[in-house]
């Protein structure tokens, strides 16, 4: 799964009471960066919520929406304290800098004008821009957070823009990601990653169920769709594809893994004797009985069982029980009579 979604347990720039719960409901669907804000609750709780966060094998993140230099400071003292993994926000990096220091924390602060509650953006994309540079330069600044959809104007051309100044620094982009055209234009824009939270926790992401599992699934499968991580792929009924021939010791592609070919075959009485220069091969039994005779031995495959030929081994498939069905596992250069060639070589293989 792809680490761009980082799922806030916060609403309104705020940690929300029961965070528990939506942290345990975020990690049931694989999510590995979960963060929570500096404000909402009080150190106990936010150091609970954060143990949590750790307990489910994810990633920490604080943001940090307090914007005076010693709120910063604290915040950037309760990262540490806590073991947090990624700092985000905040406005002022020299009062952070000296306490994150030597501690390994990843550091992103707020490119642009930041103020308010929801913390809001103001400026020019060349002021935003500009600062974002200024920021991404300083020693320990390991990129910026970026709150582009809570800015009137162009968002997915502020995030493309900042990604070019700073890279190969990330950003990640922050506030009101709320629908499938969103997320597509955060990775399109090259953004490392985004936060959502109160869209979520509201229910209010585009086009999905209320609840918090189905919002957050609809954003994973946004997320999917934008990096082209979605599958077109669909169950195979072994019976169904086997009754669709009849031709026996001539193999069907069922499907491509990597650069193995997965083959149906129907086999017949004996087959020719060969071997494979540099392919190994599963033969697995679905149904009937397969006696693969070698040099050496015979040994008998059952349906339910499979037997690895390896490479360069003489060998020769017979069909105790006919037909009998086979589902091969090879690679794609493999020819079915190998090295022996004759008139059983199949080269052009039909598709299920």
């Amino acid at each position: 799964m792809s680490d761009r979604l980082i799922f806030m347990a916060t609403r309104n720039d705020a940690t929300v009471a029961g965070a528990d719960a939506l942290v345990d409901a975020a990690a049931a669907l694989g999510i590995r960066r979960i963060g929570f804000k500096d404000v909402g609750l009080d150190r106990t709780g936010l150091a609970a919520l954060h143990a949590r966060i750790k307990a489910a094998g994810a990633e920490s993140v604080l943001e940090m929406v307090s914007l005076d230099p010693a709120a910063e400071a604290a915040a950037a003292r309760l990262a540490v304290d806590l073991g947090v993994d990624l700092l985000l926000g905040g406005r002022h990096p020299d009062a952070v800098l000296p306490v994150i220091a030597g501690h390994g924390l990843r550091y992103m602060p707020f490119a642009g004008a930041v103020s308010g509650h929801p913390s809001m953006l103001s400026g020019s994309d060349d002021e935003i821009v500009a600062d974002a540079a200024r920021l991404a330069a300083m020693d320990g600044v390991s990129g910026v957070d970026l709150l582009a959809w809570r800015r009137p104007g162009d968002a997915a051309g502020l995030i493309a823009k900042v990604v070019a100044a700073i890279g190969p620094k990330p950003v990640i982009v922050a506030g009101s990601i709320d629908s499938p055209a969103a997320v597509a234009a955060v990775v399109a824009a090259g953004a490392a990653g985004f936060t959502i939270g109160t869209a979520a926790i509201e229910g209010s992401f585009a086009g999905a169920a209320p609840e918090l599992s189905a919002q957050l699934g609809a954003a994973l499968k946004a997320l999917a769709e934008a990096e082209g991580r979605i599958s077109a792929a669909g169950t195979v009924d072994l019976a169904r594809a086997f009754a669709g021939f009849d031709d026996c010791w001539s193999p069907r592609i069922g499907g491509r893994i990597n650069d193995m070919h997965l083959k149906l075959v129907k086999l017949s009485g004996a087959f020719v004797w060969h071997r494979h220069e540099v392919e190994d091969e599963l033969f697995l039994v679905t149904r009937g009985r397969l006696l693969m005779k070698f040099r050496d031995r015979d040994e008998e495959v059952a349906a339910g069982q499979f037997i690895i030929v390896p490479h360069g081994v003489e060998h020769c498939p017979v069909a105790l029980d006919e037909p009998c069905e086979v589902v091969l596992l090879e690679p794609a250069t493999t020819v079915n009579t190998g090295t022996a060639g004759g008139g059983r070589t199949v080269t052009h293989l039909k598709s299920i």
